[in-house]
């Protein structure tokens, strides 16, 4: 999102906390258009690989008020949005949302789920103060508008399908999994952790090692269950984090795709997959509600079917045949899902609420600033 609105000709100053991954020493990026400030993180509890972000409302009135942003795009749901939410009010700037993550869900997977009421209270408090909140498909803004989420606005998402192609198979690294000619290979990518149902993806994996012992199995990112899969599957190859080249790489190289999440936003993996030119298995949730028909360019188990999940698992471990044919037809299916539409509908939405702004003086910059 910030390369595209700078390639574009915006400015950006991007408000995220430091994250454990940073180095202490990490410089601003050296962007023409570009500011980023880092602020206080602490860890997620049950999840500290993410931090959340901190910062006074004071303290960012300070900072708007000494170079004013057309509009303030808030992408999280924590203490640093609402402190960006409550600045951006008092000062009169226009102020959108996307709603990136189903922290209401997830609260089950965490102990947490006697309070899912409060915390999906707590988002719609957030997200109906703004004047805009984007969603990335239509089935999200259905569910959200009937929690009583307002001013919900579809801003779809795209693919790099340069970066994630089939050309980016790479025998080499499919020797390194100690694969053969003609060896499946089933993969996985994303968080290693419990909203992800991957207590689904090893039984449906274990049934299909029984009709196809070559099977692979690749295990792409990390999390709280890391630990525990790994030792419960020491047959499995965890490639734990992967970014760029290299992550394109090990989705080619796979042959199908397995995700059994019904937790998700949206899926970018789904479309990752699918431009690389994976068979996918997927719930009809989410990106594979939006993009995947059945039999064609995908295998889809309605929602929540575990044994048709599984079954169709099953169905690509026996047919290379449709496994190749659906590999085909997702390349196809990712070719006409191009970032330009979804970073249009994008600026077009933004440059509308900007727009807003009744007072804006040639003091104020034609700045996008972003939390996250």
């Amino acid at each position: 999102m910030v390369d595209e609105l700078l390639a574009r000709g915006h400015e950006v100053e991007l408000i995220r906390p430091r994250q454990t991954m940073d180095a202490d020493d990490l410089p601003a990026a050296k962007l023409r258009g570009f500011e980023q400030r880092l602020t206080i993180g602490l860890p997620i509890p049950k999840y500290p690989e993410l931090q959340l972000g901190f910062a006074g409302t004071g303290w960012l009135m300070k900072v708007w008020r000494e170079r004013t942003p057309d509009i303030v795009h808030l992408v999280t749901e924590g203490p640093l949005g609402w402190s960006g939410l409550l600045a951006a009010r008092k000062l009169g700037i226009p102020v959108v949302s996307d709603f990136h993550t189903n922290f209401h869900d997830y609260s089950r997977h965490y102990g947490f789920g006697w309070i899912s009421g409060l915390i999906t209270g707590y988002m719609r408090a957030l997200h109906n103060r703004t004047d805009c909140t984007f969603v990335p498909t239509h089935e999200m803004r259905d569910r959200l508008h009937a929690l009583g989420f307002k001013g919900l606005s579809i801003v779809g998402r795209g693919i790099d399908t340069q970066l994630f192609s089939p050309a980016r198979r790479s025998e080499q690294l499919r020797r390194s999994w100690k694969c053969e000619k003609g060896t499946p290979v089933a993969l996985y990518v994303g968080r290693l952790a419990a909203e992800k149902n991957l207590r689904l993806f090893v039984q449906a994996i274990r049934e299909a090692k029984r009709q196809r012992p070559d099977l692979r199995v690749v295990i792409v990112g990390d999390g709280p269950m890391g630990k525990f899969l790994r030792a419960e599957n020491p047959e499995f190859l965890f490639a734990g984090m992967r970014t760029g080249d290299d992550l394109a790489a090990h989705y080619a190289s796979a042959d199908f795709f397995i995700f059994p999440s019904l937790s998700e936003t949206f899926g970018n993996v789904t479309m990752e997959a699918l431009a690389s030119g994976l068979a996918v298995v997927a719930f009809d949730y989410a990106a594979a509600r939006e993009h995947l028909v059945h039999g064609h360019n995908g295998l889809v188990a309605h929602c929540g079917d575990e044994t048709s999940f599984r079954r169709h698992v099953l169905r690509l471990v026996s047919s290379a045949d449709e496994v190749q044919r659906l590999r085909v037809r997702a390349r196809q299916t990712a070719e006409c899902l191009s970032w330009g539409k979804a970073f249009d509908d994008l600026e077009t939405a933004l440059l509308k609420f900007a727009a807003t702004r009744a007072l804006a003086g040639p003091e104020c910059t034609p700045a996008v600033a972003a939390t996250e």
